[in-house]
């Protein structure tokens, strides 16, 4: 029957597949299973693997044994609530938005959470995601560190586990055309254009980028920028489109006065810390905003709290939570046809002082969503 993979000891695989046959009906409540002879045939393991296998689910309340009788499928009011294991990169920046709305899902389907945090670390990743497969999670939404790994070598991994799997804000661009991974992200290219394209709408037209390049948005967000650049007929102002891996005092202070000598009157930076930071350089080289120079940044997490309220695009953090768990909930439920989805989420420009002193209502792009 099915192969298993090398990302865990095999009777846990094994454990896995019992357990979704399970879930699917296949073995109704109160059915006997398979001898396990029979079983170790059917999987070409042996006679131990299963044996340690069913022990599993009989440790999660899934079946129950019944000496000299068999192993059994418990009734479904008595078994635990099945698992989503969640791995984000950070608790406290983004994210907690995104486990919001996974839990707002979760919660209402009656499933339980392990929700851990990678902390941008690579090797820690990996250990978070051996955990929650031995802790008998039945999917895993996850948003993994491609930007700091091999992405091939991580996205083969993610491809090669027995559970359902869900990316989250990470689309595995780089794959073949067929490939069945399931991934929600926001579309952060409409995200660089929009915000370029809510200057212009204020009467900017020369337009700046401060980013960052040590990001797994950094390069999205300049390619929206420069595409709305061109399809707005803007001018090309290449000293005024800057990305550094960190923004410190001295290379804040450059950028402003790069913005002053070039007669920049909007700026774009990716995130909001760097925006933040940026405005009393601005004010030091002379500039006043949004008077001279309008700013919008990206992420919205820290936007609003800043002395001067900033103009910020915001990604739809809750709708990809919630839109991830009903993706890996309809997947947990079936066996054999697990249709992949990716889905592209439009984020929305949310306007304060920074660009405008007029009250404004937060204006979407044209297009609302797509889906493929």
């Amino acid at each position: 029957m099915g192969a298993f993979p090398n990302t865990q000891p095999l009777f846990l695989s094994l454990a896995q597949q019992l357990r979704e046959r399970v879930d699917a009906g296949e073995w109704p409540d109160g059915a006997r299973l398979p001898a396990e002879r029979a079983l170790a045939s059917s999987y070409t393991v042996g006679i131990n693997t299963v044996r340690r296998a069913v022990g599993q689910l009989v440790d999660e309340g899934v079946v129950v044994r019944r000496q000299g009788s068999g192993t059994y499928v418990s009734p479904r009011s008595r078994r635990p609530r099945r698992t989503i294991g969640v791995i984000v990169p950070s608790r406290s920046y983004y994210f907690p938005a995104v486990v919001e709305g996974i839990a707002e899902v979760a919660d209402a389907a009656g499933v339980a959470l392990r929700v851990v945090s990678s902390e941008y670390d690579d090797a820690l990743e990996i250990r978070r995601i051996r955990e929650l497969l031995a802790a008998g999670c039945s999917g895993l939404l996850i948003t993994p560190t491609l930007h700091l790994a091999d992405p091939a070598a991580r996205l083969d991994l993610l491809r090669s586990l027995p559970i359902p799997v869900v990316l989250m804000e990470r689309m595995p661009t780089d794959g073949a055309p067929d490939d069945r991974l399931s991934a929600v992200c926001t579309d952060v290219v409409a995200g660089g254009y929009a915000a370029v394209r809510h200057l212009v709408g204020q009467g900017r037209r020369r337009i700046g980028f401060l980013g960052r390049g040590d990001t797994a948005s950094a390069d999205a967000a300049w390619r929206g920028f420069q595409r709305a650049v061109d399809d707005l007929a803007l001018p090309d102002i290449p000293r005024a489109v800057v990305r550094r891996q960190t923004w410190d005092h001295a290379a804040l202070t450059d950028y402003a006065q790069r913005a002053a000598s070039t007669g920049l009157d909007g700026v774009v930076c990716l995130g909001d810390r760097e925006a933040t930071a940026l405005l009393p350089r601005l004010r030091d080289a002379g500039l006043t905003t949004p008077d001279d120079v309008a700013v919008v940044a990206y992420d919205d997490e820290e936007a609003a709290d800043a002395a001067l309220p900033l103009t910020a695009v915001s990604p739809p953090k809750r709708e990809v939570g919630r839109l991830a768990t009903a993706t890996v909930l309809r997947q947990m439920s079936r066996h054999d046809d697990r249709a992949p989805v990716r889905m592209l989420l439009q984020p929305v420009v949310r306007v304060r002082a920074s660009t405008t002193n007029t009250r404004r209502s937060v204006q979407p792009l044209a297009k609302t969503s797509s889906a493929s």
